[in-house]
């Protein structure tokens, strides 16, 4: 086991752990303590955060058990960590620690929305989860908490996972595509995923064999991305723009969940345009294009927080 830490006053920007990773952006971190989710203005805590990374190109060749967490506030504290490898390249890819955080939100719009929101969350970072695991955590969040949406996670790697060891306690690995195809839609049911069963089942038959992969979308024109994930059983544009912004880099996507929606009816009602591609070009737009999907996290956490 390798241990080090992280000064946040080396980053350019702030860093907030526990917003950044109980935000409703990623599914794939437990809290050592069992609390994940466990209340919506999540921000500034010292909690363990756990996770089963697997191999990701450019960054680590094997899969690796990484723990966290965060001590101090979010410029000048210090992310302590433990791992089967050198953990700072991955948290760097992971957390988005290479980010300019203070360039990019003084990109955006200055809109009154936007500053509560920032203020609110400081150092709330975007995730840069692993893509498979982030499709098929997507494709079970139609329609559910945060909270069941993790749980739905937790309970397919505690199935279907391989066990990782790390310091003599166990992890499960989130499943490759060939452990979840494999699965067979009664057993998904079984798992509570509901009619969600049959779009994970089929999705990770198409990455096992081959015939699509979520990560073939890198690299297309923000538009030509989002059609090319919409291939995958269970997967609409909302869905989409999730996986574009929380996984694949797509920093302007703007996922129209329902709070997102909300704002719109609310603030900015001129960016209705009736159908998902106008109405999502038109929001992005509001919230300043490049940059886009920073500013739709901190108001989705904001707004489902009790924020106005």
């Amino acid at each position: 086991m390798e241990r080090g830490a992280i000064d946040i006053a080396d980053l350019d920007g702030a860093f907030d752990l526990q917003s950044t990773v109980e935000s409703g952006q990623s599914y794939l971190w437990d809290r050592a303590d069992g609390g994940m989710y466990e209340r919506t203005a999540a921000h500034g805590g010292d909690h363990w955060y756990e996770t089963v990374v697997p191999p990701i190109d450019g960054v680590t060749d094997e899969r690796a058990v990484v723990r966290v967490r965060e001590v101090g506030g979010p410029r000048e504290g210090t992310l302590e960590w433990e791992s089967t490898v050198d953990a700072v390249p991955l948290l760097t890819h992971l957390l988005r620690l290479d980010d300019d955080l203070d360039a990019i939100l003084g990109e955006t719009p200055d809109l009154p929305l936007l500053s509560r929101a920032y203020d609110a969350y400081e150092g709330m970072r975007l995730v840069r989860d692993p893509p498979f695991p982030c499709l098929i955590s997507f494709i079970c969040s139609a329609q559910m908490r945060v909270e069941r949406i993790h749980g739905m996670q937790r309970a397919l790697a505690e199935a279907y996972g391989d066990p990782v060891t790390l310091a003599g306690e166990t992890y499960e690995a989130f499943p490759t595509p060939e452990q979840l195809a494999a699965a067979g839609e009664a057993a998904l049911r079984d798992l509570s995923l509901g009619y969600r069963a049959p779009y994970v089942e089929r999705t990770a038959e198409m990455v096992a064999t081959g015939e699509a992969h979520p990560s073939e979308a890198a690299g297309l024109s923000y538009e030509e991305a989002r059609e090319s994930l919409t291939r995958f059983v269970g997967v609409g544009d909302k869905v989409a723009d999730c996986v574009l912004l929380f996984s694949l880099g797509y920093l302007e996507a703007v996922p129209l969940d329902t709070w997102i929606r909300s704002v719109i009816a609310d603030h900015y009602p001129d960016c209705d345009r009736g159908s998902y591609a106008e109405t999502s070009r038109a929001i992005r737009q509001q919230f300043g294009g490049e940059y886009a999907g920073y500013a739709q996290t901190y108001v989705f956490h904001h707004l489902r927080s009790g924020g106005e």
